[in-house]
């Protein structure tokens, strides 16, 4: 039997319940790819699914009752085929990969659907691809469900935060006019990566001054619904792509937004990503033509996971923190 090491979360708590562990090397299904991992990224997503808080997590897909369902987390990440499943044509051994499973990065190996990753862009490192499938999340908030349109002007609220970065260079590579809202640490930060404007958030409320926004990007949730659309053109588009640390609270805000919707001829919708081989295929032509990057905040190494996602649970990364898994 083949091992690898890997973090293994058996129980939910503090980041300090997981453990560093030798266990058995997945195999790959007839659909599936078992990819060397060389580097993954920690979000506030794989925070959330360890402290299985809030509880909701844990009747999900991607948590478990009463104990967590899959054995090691991680959810983005980037590294080399090692081998195919029986049935995959568009990968083979060598192949350097990027994308977004359910579970299983934060280990050497891991196995996952094809469909769930695409070829490495090319101007990145495996560091840096891990910390890209975020993007995807910005591209589905802004394209997909924002309908955004070259010359618009929009608003991007948390724009310092994983999506949020990427949010900013995206929306500035479709041609839209980028106005950021982040702290003062963080001004310089989002100004470098293309914003027109930025809102310092402690000194000024972009709730304040009347609509003059074609498309709002929430990655915060942390104003009303009424407040959001108050900034918004009559025929503007409020996007919230978060659910935030309380599903009661996110569950609410959906409450009124859908609500409010029947009232307003503004847009208003939220959602949640979802990663597939075409959205990894776009957001790496993006990449590639407009040489955009992500934002890493840390790096860590595989064994200091724990105190990785402890900083990412404390909400004030800026950008994307990454694994460290094989040179």
């Amino acid at each position: 039997m083949q091992t690898m090491h890997a973090i293994v979360h058996r129980k939910y708590g503090t980041p300090d319940v997981l453990a560093y562990e030798e266990i058995a090397r997945p195999v790959p299904g007839d659909e599936d790819v078992l990819v060397r991992v060389y580097a993954a990224g920690a979000s506030i997503g794989d925070y959330i699914i360890v402290t299985g808080k809030p509880y909701a997590i844990r009747l999900s897909p991607f948590g478990g009752w009463p104990r967590p369902r899959n054995l090691v987390p991680g959810a983005c990440l980037a590294g080399r085929v090692e081998a195919v499943g029986a049935k995959v044509t568009m990968f083979r051994p060598g192949d350097a990969v990027y994308g977004e499973a359910a579970t299983g990065a934060f280990a050497e190996y891991m196995v996952v659907p094809a469909k769930l990753i695409a070829p490495k862009p090319s101007n990145l490192s495996f560091e840096e691809a891990a910390a890209t499938p975020w993007g995807v999340n910005a591209l589905q908030g802004l394209r997909d469900s924002g309908h955004l349109q070259a010359g618009q002007k929009v608003l991007i609220n948390g724009a310092s935060g994983g999506v949020g970065t990427w949010a900013v260079q995206i929306a500035k590579a479709l041609g839209a006019h980028v106005t950021a809202v982040c702290s003062t640490r963080n001004v310089n930060l989002v100004r470098a990566l293309g914003a027109d404007e930025v809102i310092d958030y402690t000194t000024h409320d972009f709730a304040r001054g009347g609509p003059r926004f074609d498309l709002l990007l929430d990655t915060v949730g942390n104003r009303s619904v009424s407040e959001c659309r108050s900034v918004l053109v009559p025929a503007g588009v409020f996007v919230s792509c978060t659910g935030g640390p309380s599903m009661i609270r996110w569950l609410s805000r959906l409450a009124w937004m859908l609500l409010a919707s029947r009232f307003t001829s503004q847009t208003l919708t939220t959602y949640m990503a979802s990663p597939n081989q075409k959205a990894l295929l776009d957001l790496k032509e993006i990449v590639e033509t407009k040489q955009l990057k992500p934002v890493i905040d840390r790096r860590y190494a595989l064994r200091a996971l724990a105190e990785a996602l402890q900083h990412v649970g404390e909400r004030h990364a800026q950008g994307q923190t990454v694994i460290q898994i094989a040179s």
